[in-house]
């Protein structure tokens, strides 16, 4: 007999012994909030155990597959990005919206008080998560105020890559790019009742030492283009075209690359990207980024809802209004050829996939990845600095 029908059998018997109604009431009262107290606690711990299975195995996995490498080396970062952007135990736990961002500089801020920037879970897990090194070491704690639990990595960033592989140049913002380079946690937000990841932090004000000491990149204050063109004619940053876990055969690549930039321009026209960049130029406590390739085709749904239902664009006032009939239009019809495509790239690598499995059954060897893949992102360490506007 568990300790839960022991004590609902001692307060029956109780309750028997008073023949008084309200003495019986308050008896049969407080069995009901022993019994509901007992159950929540034995829930609260069935929940943390299943965090805490979560979080060991996203340790492992991070400490294995990111593990801690010179800050400058772009083939370690290039297979941590390619492994968690496939089936990775991290994106299996990431809720349908990711946000992310640097630790509040306020030690009590909640996350609601602290400016986040929301992501697709394919886009967090392929340009800003692989930004960190770790080295399996975790923690869990429950965090009443948020009421969430907190699971923290050690962990360190790759300051030294090309700047091509970052999503955009964090450094133009000198506080940003300071905490980014001096990282020393990762920061994993699991709801309790769904076990998934709501939010991803990272912070330089962790209790561990670092993982290794920091070279600092002195950038020259930057305050965009956030696509530009390289010395050798390329588009930069590299990373945010799909470079590196997109198949360079895959032949929906350059429709992407052509409708994104008719998307660009029609945002433009609708005066949507005066607010979707980067430094977050309204200062939205929930930024949506639409400033390249991969950030778009992760938003393009909200993007289209949006537009429909006409909540944006907004004025300086940060009121909504309708689009003209004609800039509505055309909009909506590049973000549909946009999303198309990007579903059908998709869907392609899908399929990919599964012939490598096939492959690899068939024969016991798991297939090289496209070359060009892979050269496309490790050559591009000289002549990225972003000094010239894409066209």
């Amino acid at each position: 007999m568990d300790q839960t029908t022991q004590r609902i059998f001692f307060f029956i018997h109780l309750a028997g012994r008073f023949r008084h109604v309200a003495a019986r009431f308050f008896i049969w009262f407080f069995a009901l909030a022993s019994f509901v107290s007992v159950a929540q606690a034995q829930e609260s711990m069935a929940l943390s155990a299943e965090v805490q299975q979560a979080a060991s195995e996203i340790a492992a996995e991070l400490g294995s597959r990111c593990p801690v490498a010179p800050a400058g080396d772009v083939p370690a970062y290039t297979a941590c990005r390619q492994a968690l952007f496939t089936s990775s135990k991290l994106r299996a736990h990431l809720s349908g919206i990711v946000l992310w961002g640097r630790q509040d500089k306020r030690p009590n801020a909640s996350l609601r008080q602290t400016n986040l920037t929301q992501f697709a879970p394919d886009v967090w897990t392929s340009m800003y998560a692989p930004l960190f090194m770790f080295n399996g070491k975790h923690t869990v704690e429950w965090v009443p105020e948020e009421k969430m639990f907190l699971v923290r990595l050690e962990a360190a960033f790759r300051n030294r890559l090309p700047p091509g592989q970052f999503p955009y140049p964090f450094w133009h913002d000198e506080a940003k790019w300071s905490m980014y380079e001096n990282a020393n946690s990762f920061m994993l937000w699991f709801h309790p009742q769904s076990a998934s990841i709501r939010a991803a932090q990272f912070t330089d004000r962790a209790p561990n030492a670092m993982l290794q000491p920091v070279q600092v990149v002195k950038h020259e204050k930057y305050a965009g283009p956030w696509l530009w063109t390289d010395d050798k004619g390329r588009t930069q940053p590299a990373v945010t075209l799909f470079d590196g876990v997109y198949r360079a055969d895959n032949p929906n690549l350059a429709a992407m690359d052509r409708q994104y930039r008719d998307l660009a321009l029609q945002m433009r026209e609708s005066q949507c990207t005066s607010c979707h960049v980067p430094n977050n130029p309204d200062k939205m406590s929930r930024l949506v980024l639409l400033s390249t390739p991969a950030h778009a085709a992760g938003e393009v749904d909200r993007l289209i809802k949006a537009v429909r239902e006409d909540r944006m664009p907004m004025d300086d006032f940060r009121i909504s209004y309708a689009l003209s009939d004609e800039n509505k239009k055309w909009l909506l019809e590049s973000a549909f050829a946009f999303k198309a495509t990007v579903e059908a790239a998709q869907d392609w690598e899908k399929q990919a996939a599964k012939k490598s499995v096939a492959i690899r059954g068939l024969d016991g060897v798991a297939p090289a990845r496209s070359e060009a893949s892979v050269v496309s992102t490790s050559d591009v360490q000289s002549g990225t600095d972003p000094k010239k506007v894409i066209k």
